[in-house]
């Protein structure tokens, strides 16, 4: 059987168009995933979501519904189970699902920068070599670069977003069928960058607000 690489060709991007109006939940699980309590919501498996939760490490990141119930659903994805990270009793928050979906069109290059460990440098008198102890890591930022369309939808849905500094969701579906989800705050450049002879191309940046999630085709 030939070995099988993973290329991009073919994968497909796409933006929310539209936040929905909130979804309280009045407790979240310390499970993988975690499992909310709402009684009544409407929210259905696969349904993509904005989380605004009581834990930080959960704030802020982009997730998919799954085992959905009448009065529960569950954040596909998510690790909530430490103690330790994650205070049991104090996760409950709200959830804002996003949809309306917009194609991020004739895509040139997809390049992420950031998320490098950083490290605490320490050195004793009676040492000879110094010692380094992981700290945080740098904020992921995604730089797209796109044909310039101007008149194309999702422009202006990442115009409006930049103006109102609004968070929201990129979602990129790879060939194979895997999803990863992009939580973040995007921007465009107002101008093209132009060469003769090449393209004419502008700049989507992406500053994630939390760390992506990527969903198996398998899962």
């Amino acid at each position: 059987m030939a070995a099988r690489f993973p290329l991009p060709n073919g994968a497909v991007l796409e933006i929310a168009g539209a936040l929905g109006n909130p979804v309280a939940f009045s407790a979240l699980t310390n499970a993988a995933p975690p499992v909310a309590t709402s009684a009544g919501h409407t929210l259905e498996n696969d349904d993509i979501l904005l989380v605004n939760s009581g834990w930080s490490l959960a704030n802020d990141r982009a997730v998919r519904v799954t085992n959905a119930t009448a009065d529960t659903f569950a954040l596909g994805g998510l690790d909530t189970s430490s103690l330790d990270k994650y205070t049991a009793g104090v996760g409950a928050g709200a959830v804002v699902p996003v949809s309306n979906w917009a194609q991020i069109s004739r895509v040139t290059a997809f390049t992420s920068s950031g998320g490098e460990q950083q490290y605490l440098t320490v050195g004793y008198l009676e040492d000879d070599d110094d010692r380094q102890f992981p700290t945080n890591r740098n904020p992921i930022t995604l730089a797209i670069t796109v044909e310039d369309q101007p008149s194309a939808p999702y422009v202006g849905l990442i115009e409006a977003y930049g103006d109102a500094k609004t968070l929201t969701v990129v979602r990129l579906k790879l060939p194979g069928g895997d999803q990863i989800l992009y939580p973040g705050y995007v921007s465009i450049t107002s101008t093209p960058t132009m060469e003769r002879n090449n393209l004419m191309t502008r700049t989507i940046n992406i500053a994630l607000s939390g760390l992506p999630l990527r969903y198996l085709a398998a899962a």
